[in-house]
């Protein structure tokens, strides 16, 4: 049965298709369907265990190379330095963990949308039973305020109208009725099928179910759910490969060390200890933390501009995302109706301030008109106040709020700001008939007593009011109406994507009649879903960064062209769910790149849409709040949920929450999404640079001990730079604390008027990996001058280990201040813009000094204090850093011009 389809055949063979009659089905023939259909619900899916979350955390092969450091310090009784490794391999571990641990509750939404209360006629009568009880043949009966509770075909309808936006994105309720629906039909186009978790606004119906549980298009989308895997994001790449580069690079120098070591007769456990500090050394052990804190702070920052992160990585995708894919109803446009144009005899008037709290005034050919009693203009406008069945309030905060449909609170709002109220025109000239809207009518009308006669005021599809009038109304009386000329002028309305009703009126109460005629044609009233403020300056903001912004929509294809170029949208193609449904992935591909509208797309087509542009390069952040959005959501490098509108679902399959449902809000996420990418790519050079300096210290210690320029111990042992203790304390410690401070860097200007960052390319830029290079030189011949100064003036080797360390130490707080920004001078550089580095550094070498006198730490990492003649030489050389990498920037800098 679900792989038939319903709302192309009339309603008996739908009743002969599934058995069953219009007094539903029999308690025997429930039991029946239900052991092979199974319940009306949605599966959960399956949650990662903290077990499996927990032995996640150590599976990186940086971590491979740390365990295996571990093993053979406790091996070769180095207790020391096994106890520092295993700390920093819990910290990681407890940072990863915390990170990685949320439940994916996005199934358990989904299943939140099953109605738990149904009413079905079973057995000749009508009853209420649980929503999970029901099953393909089963009655239902609807009613205003009801969830639909499966897949309905509707048999008998009676002025329904249902929200379907949390499948198809549109922003007011649509008319359905029981008239079968071409075969092609997409889903948001079947307007005799009532779907599982829409609701029902207002009318009544009478309907068959055809699909239950994960048959039904909320089951499609459960199970796209399912089979949806999250995109990697950029970071969590480009960190697989830098583990990787660095995990080779650290065994193919302990290998070379070891067979070296070996060679001249070196003690195992003297090489394995040297390969140890070589890998400790290398490994940039602080990274997790500093990553974790850098997207925190950007977290923090960004939850200040409206963007709730629910997940750490996702933030940084945001500095590499290439194309935005954006719902347009509640993301690029308020979710709510606003009469921008009105068309009379007199010509087209245009009505300003969309905002329900703003003034507006109406205009035409550029000038301000009053809307004075009498005119058409007047006329149209009052028809579209008293032919209505919505209220307008003021809220505790003084703006406007509205009950009712969208449209129609659309028409008060524009009637208020014509000086037309429609409480106080009930007061004035009461009702005394009505007819409401009903879809087969297409039409509602409003009859009201004005000065002793009474007067029916019509609004309703243009061409079923034209086709209802004899004449058009011209301020000076009534005059023909040419038919053809009027309509012209509805679809010119209709062209610019506005949706537009006709209004009329006629002498005397006609709301009993079953056909009224003779009426006299008022106007046109075109209202849109408006943008928000804001969003055209967004667009132009993501076109000046190199983002492309791509509007995917279920709603019409001319409502969404002219939205999209109302906004800055590329409008002159769009793209429409049926073609998206002939076209092979290729064919996609190939028009994914010159088009950015979407029009009338599903789901499914929503989710492919999003898997080709990432098949083809683009790191893609997809925006909604439906259920329809959800796969798409999950599916994306970053997801971007409503946080007003947006449906439980949606949020929970999402990376981000945006609070203020506003496109704005996404471009500002990808600002600070830029900073912290460039934030950790400047913390990562810091430390890298630390590894590059120590390992080719230790490498050139151990290669002038070979050569004899250093000195062996009494037994022949080669003398180690640092201990695998102190090159974790420097990294983890030391350089951790300025590290940390970095990630709190602010962003600089031109990070966000350059292309997105490549998602293919490396952690660190070409500029910066010679960086690190020219300052890992410098540094490792910093460290191994001042062992070898030591070492050959009769220090001991602790003391000249101690020397070499803090060489190194207040060469990197030397280094962090040009760290900053990886173009500009550290003189271009405000100090107090980051006042934490500030702090940071002086900690950093505050606690270094503090380690070298206290007992513990003198134990632990094998320190001891040094002289002042020794701190006058470190003073005097570390600042060459700086020199260094100031020249290294003006190179580039004329370079680059």
């Amino acid at each position: 049965m679900a792989e038939r389809t319903w709302h192309d055949v009339p309603i008996e063979d739908v009743f002969d298709g599934l058995d069953t009659d219009r007094d539903g089905l029999a308690s025997a023939a429930v039991d029946e369907r239900l052991a092979i259909h199974g319940p009306n619900a949605i599966a959960k899916g399956e949650t990662t265990s903290p077990l499996r979350i927990l032995i996640h955390q150590f599976t990186s092969p940086l971590i491979y190379v740390l365990l295996v450091a571990l093993v053979v310090t406790v091996a070769i009784d180095h207790l020391t330095d096994a106890i520092v490794i295993a700390a920093v391999l819990v910290i990681n571990a407890t940072i990863g963990f915390v990170q990685e641990y949320r439940a994916e509750n996005a199934m358990a939404a989904l299943a939140s949308l099953v109605a738990p209360k149904a009413r079905v006629r079973r057995d000749g009568t009508v009853r209420e039973v649980d929503g999970s009880s029901l099953v393909p043949g089963d009655v239902v009966l609807l009613e205003s305020g009801d969830l639909v509770p499966a897949d309905v075909r509707l048999v008998e309808t009676n002025a329904l109208r249902i929200d379907n936006a949390i499948l198809t994105g549109e922003s007011v309720p649509v008319s359905l009725d029981a008239a079968p629906i071409g075969t092609d039909a997409p889903v948001g186009d079947r307007r005799n099928t009532a779907y599982m978790g829409t609701s029902v606004v207002s009318g009544r119906a009478v309907g068959v179910v055809v699909a239950t549980g994960g048959d039904t298009q909320i089951g499609a989308i459960a199970g796209e759910m399912r089979r949806t895997e999250r995109a990697a994001t950029p970071l969590q790449t480009r960190m697989h490969r830098f583990g990787n580069a660095i995990s080779v690079g650290i065994l193919g120098a302990g290998l070379l060390v070891f067979l070296i070591g070996l060679s001249q007769g070196l003690a195992v456990g003297d090489v394995f200890l040297l390969a140890v500090a070589l890998a400790v050394s290398a490994i940039p052990e602080g990274l997790p933390v500093v990553m974790t804190v850098a997207l925190a702070v950007s977290v923090r920052r960004m939850a200040g501009r409206n963007a709730i992160i629910r997940r750490l990585p996702a933030v940084e995708t945001l500095g590499s995302c290439s194309v935005i894919v954006s719902d347009k109803t509640g993301t690029i446009t308020e979710n709510r109706m606003a009469v921008t144009r009105v068309w009379t005899v007199d010509g087209l008037t245009e009505v300003t301030g969309t905002a329900p709290s703003s003034a507006g005034e109406f205009r035409r050919d550029g000038e301000s008109v009053s809307v004075e009693a009498g005119t058409p203009l007047y006329e149209a406008v009052l028809a579209g106040t008293l032919a209505n069945e919505a209220s307008l309030g003021t809220g505790p905060d003084g703006d406007v709020e509205s009950v009712g449909d969208p449209t129609e609170t659309a028409l008060l709002i524009a009637g208020r700001k014509a000086g037309i109220d429609r409480e106080a025109l009930l007061e004035l000239h009461p009702q005394v008939g009505s007819v409401p809207f009903e879809s087969d009518r297409r039409y509602a009308a409003s009859a009201h007593r004005f000065d002793g006669a009474v007067t029916t005021y019509f609004k309703g599809a243009p061409e079923r009011i034209v086709e209802l009038c004899d004449a058009v109304e011209t301020g000076d009386g009534r005059a023909p109406i040419d038919e053809a000329a009027v309509l012209e002028r509805a679809r010119e309305l209709a062209n610019e994507g506005l949706r537009v009703l006709g209004t009329a009126r006629t002498d005397g109460d006609v709301t009993d009649r079953e056909e009224p005629s003779g009426l006299t044609f008022l106007g046109f009233v075109g209202m849109i879903d408006p943008p928000r403020e804001g969003v055209r300056e967004a667009v132009a903001s993501c076109k000046r960064a190199g983002i492309r912004v791509l509007m995917v929509t279920g709603d019409h294809a001319d409502t969404a062209r002219a939205i999209a170029a109302d906004v800055g949208i590329d409008a002159d193609s769009v793209l429409t769910g049926t073609e998206v449904g002939t076209l092979s992935d290729d064919q996609l591909s190939e028009r994914l790149a010159s088009t950015s509208v979407l029009a009338r797309i599903s789901p499914t087509q929503k989710l492919r849409i999003v898997t080709r542009l990432q098949a083809d390069g683009e790191t893609v952040a997809v925006t909604g709040d439906g259920v329809n959005d959800a796969p798409a959501l999950k599916a994306a490098h970053i997801g971007a949920a409503m946080g007003i509108t947006g449906t439980d679902v949606a949020k929970e399959a999402s990376e981000m929450v945006l609070t203020d449902d506003d496109f704005s809000t996404i471009y500002a996420a990808v600002e600070e999404g830029r900073t912290v990418f460039s934030n950790i790519r400047k913390a990562t050079a810091f430390l890298l640079a630390t590894g590059v300096g120590l390992v080719l210290a230790i490498l050139a210690a151990f290669g002038l001990a070979i050569l004899g320029v250093l000195p062996r111990d009494a037994v022949g042992t080669f003398p180690l730079l640092v201990l695998p203790a102190q090159a974790l304390w420097l990294n983890v410690v030391n350089n951790g604390i300025q590290d940390v401070a970095l990630a709190f860097e602010p962003g600089e200007s031109e990070q966000f008027e350059r292309p997105p960052y490549d998602p293919d390319a490396g952690l660190l830029s070409a500029v910066l990996l010679e960086r690190t290079v020219l300052v890992g030189v410098l540094l490792a011949v910093l460290a191994v001058g001042t062992f070898w100064w030591e070492i050959t003036t009769d220090a001991t080797l602790p003391y000249a280990q101690t020397a070499a360390l803090t060489m190194m130490v207040v060469s990197m707080a030397m280094f962090v201040g040009t760290c900053r920004s990886e173009t500009r001078s550290v003189l271009a550089k405000n100090p107090l813009s980051n006042p934490l580095l500030l702090v940071g550094t002086a900690v950093a070498i505050s606690i270094h000094v503090g380690a070298m006198h206290f007992g513990p730490t003198q134990f632990l990492l094998g320190l001891e204090p040094i002289a002042a003649d020794t701190w006058v030489r470190i003073v005097l050389v570390a600042p060459s850093v700086i020199v260094l990498v100031e020249l290294h920037k003006l190179f580039r800098r004329r370079r680059g011009r």
